[in-house]
């Protein structure tokens, strides 16, 4: 877990106010507004299984909901953040039938999309491996960070499988000419590759891993709740579409709305008296 010290954070198990379910497969602790989400099996380099899945969509959603968070870190156990799909698990949906493998997908595509659409900002803290599903995660963040050690594939191919579930993200970071590279080599890359792409926004050293996730949870701690939330709906209405009279029309709309919002008010009366919003915490 990460814990927020000034403008820094560091890894620590302890649970904080935890979440009211309990979770096998991940460690969870709420604290100063933040959600530190741990992908917990490090024996299995945090490889997904219908479990882990299934308790992730369930967590970000109970999350999404709780309004004392503003904020959700993802990271890993052990020494990779995740290395896809469990191979057990691989083994045991190879002897499934049509539809049950259309229920399992069905599951994992549900992760991916509530986590690439939740309302709340979120932070991947990359390190180690992130191969197939989880570089999938890494896509569906809004802001990704790892340090220059990790690793990233998109293996399925090698595998004989394709990364469908992930597609989508990983083309909207990347684009869609390297992921024919990568999809069809199924080839490992480094960080560096990987910031190249924008499938990370910053390479930092593993020791200032921590400090980085830290800095920019204080920037987005200080940013209005109720205007990120619009600016992730914004994101996905302007995205991929023709600018048009109706495109221009839809922005107008939107900053009108949230112009005359109480958050969209008070904001611009804190700026005017030099004062802080009411959405900062008294003393930051």
């Amino acid at each position: 877990m990460t814990e927020r010290t000034g403008s820094s954070t560091r890894m620590r198990r302890s649970p904080g106010r935890m979440a009211a379910a309990t979770y096998t497969t991940l460690e969870v602790s709420v604290r100063d507004g933040v959600a530190n989400v741990l992908l917990n099996r490090p024996e299995v380099h945090n490889a997904f299984s219908a479990t882990s899945i299934a308790e992730l969509t369930a967590l970000l959603r109970r999350l999404d909901k709780d309004p004392q968070v503003r904020a959700l870190v993802l990271a890993g156990a052990g020494v990779s953040f995740c290395a896809g799909a469990d191979l057990n698990w691989m083994q045991q949906m190879a002897t499934f039938g049509a539809k049950q493998n259309r229920a399992d997908a069905g599951a994992l595509a549900a992760m991916l999309f509530t986590l690439d659409t939740l309302s709340k900002p979120t932070i991947a803290r990359v390190h180690g491996a992130a191969f197939g599903g989880g570089a999938g995660l890494v896509a569906c963040c809004d802001v990704a960070i790892g340090t220059a050690e990790a690793t990233f594939a998109f293996s399925e191919a090698r595998l004989g499988l394709i990364p469908a579930t992930i597609g989508p993200y990983v083309v909207a970071a990347i684009g869609a000419r390297a992921a024919r590279r990568y999809f069809l080599t199924a080839e490992r890359f480094s960080a560096a590759e990987a910031y190249r792409l924008g499938l990370l926004h910053e390479l930092v050293p593993a020791p200032e891993l921590d400090t980085k996730v830290g800095v920019l949870l204080d920037a987005l701690l200080r940013a209005g709740p109720r205007a990120q939330a619009e600016c992730k709906l914004l994101l996905r209405a302007i995205g991929n579409r023709p600018l048009d009279a109706r495109l221009v029309a839809d922005t107008a709309r939107r900053i009108a709305r949230v112009r005359a919002s109480p958050e969209g008010r008070e904001g611009v009366a804190a700026f005017l008296a030099k004062r802080k919003p009411a959405w900062l915490p008294r003393g930051d």
